[in-house]
């Protein structure tokens, strides 16, 4: 089975550090009036999403591109999905098609990893179920450490991750990999909304986002995944927007430094506001640019020549 990406504990410590030097010699590549290098030409990369993506899925598209890869794109409303096939048979087609690496997004935790049981070729998970969403913690990682000036790890970075914590698979990628570099992370939501048990999470909880906000270098606010669950789980938006929104007062309360990110789509007015979304401190924005960086790391990591050595992405 080749080597892919489903999880974060699929990463050794040495290969996190170097997916992080990698990101940032593409960040370099990606500032360039030209922002392509050859590394991957003749390669084709798929793109296999059951569910619908914006940011992730441009991201990889983008990041592939740019490694002047070629890119298989997978549409599941014109795909014989539609008409019975099955995920193996669909996923099988696409490797007989002369794919190199999938990029696969899906709704049922553990999709991943079992088509990766079926195949030659690597996958990258980007989002399966309340699973893991790897990708997005790793440019989360060098986000933080790329505005605080931590090298490769975020020793002593405080982390509030805010919101629906029980359906997030960002929430459970960015837990592993933040606590493993270093950072002290605390779940901030109400408790219909967190994990039954969390005895094994290398986590502090808290129900009041104010009693958080003042010792907190990063505010991580979630998407409430209403598609993932019944609304029995909440009273209401309404409440929990007064309860947990991050908003221009609570920002306040917030230490001088503190940064905000949200891995994306924001539902302004829910989990947060359009002034705290767009203040000086938010860093929204910039995770959507550091994407792609990450996403061509990774391709290249899985499919570059010379197994990762730097000198050969020119």
């Amino acid at each position: 089975m080749a080597r892919s990406l489903v999880s974060i504990s699929d990463l050794r410590d040495d290969e996190i550090s170097h997916l992080v030097e990698l990101s940032r010699i593409f960040f370099e590549v990606n500032s360039r009036e030209i922002p392509k290098v050859p590394t991957l030409r003749g390669k084709t990369i798929a793109t296999l999403f059951f569910e619908n993506s914006t940011r992730t899925r441009l991201s990889f598209e983008l990041a592939a591109t740019r490694l002047a890869a070629d890119v298989l794109t997978f549409t599941l409303s014109s795909s014989s999905v539609s008409k019975g096939e099955s995920l193996r048979d669909t996923a099988e087609t696409i490797e007989s098609l002369g794919a190199d690496l999938i990029v696969m997004r899906h709704f049922s935790a553990g999709s991943v990893q079992l088509v990766s049981s079926w195949l030659d070729i690597p996958l990258v998970n980007a989002g399966d179920g309340a699973h893991e969403h790897p990708t997005q913690a790793l440019l989360d990682a060098v986000t933080i450490m790329d505005h605080f000036k931590t090298g490769k790890r975020l020793d002593g970075i405080s982390v509030a991750i805010v919101g629906d914590v029980l359906h997030s698979r960002v929430a459970r990628s960015n837990v592993q990999l933040l606590s493993r570099l270093g950072a002290n992370v605390t779940l901030v939501g109400p408790p219909s909304l967190l994990p039954l048990d969390l005895s094994l999470w290398p986590v502090r909880i808290s129900n009041c986002l104010e009693d958080v906000l003042p010792g907190c270098d990063v505010i991580y606010m979630l998407r409430i995944q209403s598609e993932r669950f019944s609304e029995s789980l909440m009273p209401s938006i309404g409440e929990f927007s007064r309860a947990f929104a991050l908003n221009s007062e609570r920002l306040e309360m917030a230490s001088k430094g503190a940064i905000v990110m949200h891995p994306g789509p924001m539902i302004k007015g829910v989990e947060i506001t359009a002034e705290a979304a767009e203040s000086p401190r938010s860093l929204i924005r910039t995770q959507v640019r550091n994407g792609v960086g990450v996403r061509m790391a990774v391709l290249y990591w899985l499919l570059g020549a010379n197994q990762g050595r730097l000198e050969s992405i020119w």
